[in-house]
């Protein structure tokens, strides 16, 4: 004879109101009404002969029993999860390596990383982090998002935005040393070590000696 169990909507439901311990967050992140969760809940208490849920004042609070039940119950959806995920990622395409630099990755790519796994949680994204950008590309790229004209042959290019760079400096080294003054104004010589992208000196090398 199979074992009853209550309703997997209901559980959604008491996980949701005992997360948030409130009916009406829980009815929100369900998109139900506050009423349909007072429903669901009656339910699973009624199927469990128990209550799990009791008012002090106006706060909403989990019963002893209600307690030990959510913590079964969160590890079984934490698992739930899990296989699904696993599942999901073997009818996937696999992995999607980025190759971009370590600033880039950090202060554009990884903030957004949530809502693309969100959206494709079966793809695996995967950030080759590199120093110089203008080293050959490794044979397991898929995706590479860099700072240049877009002149790489052999590359498909895709613009996705335009940057405005403006060299500046301090006013005290246009008062100070007369030599330094010259330089910056003619142009000074900038270390060819340094001369790497995002460096204004090697996106637009004449960029130094033009007027602002």
């Amino acid at each position: 004879m199979s074992k009853r169990l209550p309703p997997l909507n209901a559980l959604r439901v008491f996980d949701a109101a005992a997360r948030h311990l409130s009916f009406t967050r829980a009815a929100d992140e369900l998109f139900v009404t506050q009423a349909a969760v007072s429903h669901q809940i009656k339910s699973l208490e009624d199927f469990l002969g128990l209550k799990l849920f009791r008012r002090r004042n106006r706060s909403l609070l989990l019963t002893e029993e209600g307690q030990s039940y959510f913590q079964d119950i969160k590890e079984i959806f934490s698992q739930l999860t899990e296989a699904t995920r696993k599942l999901q990622a073997r009818s996937a395409k696999g992995a999607l390596t980025v190759s971009l630099l370590p600033s880039f990755a950090i202060q554009w790519l990884v903030p957004r990383l949530t809502s693309f796994n969100s959206a494709y949680p079966g793809i695996d994204v995967r950030i080759q982090a590199v120093d110089r950008q203008e080293d050959k590309l490794a044979d397991d790229v898929d995706v590479a998002i860099f700072y240049g004209r877009g002149n790489w042959p052999g590359l498909r290019v895709e613009k996705l935005y335009a940057e405005y760079l403006l060299p500046v400096c301090s006013p005290l080294l246009l008062t100070g040393d007369k030599a330094l003054k010259n330089a910056c104004r003619s142009g000074a010589t900038y270390p060819a070590s340094r001369c790497v992208p995002p460096r204004l000196a090697n996106l637009y090398p004449s960029a130094w000696s033009k007027p602002y």
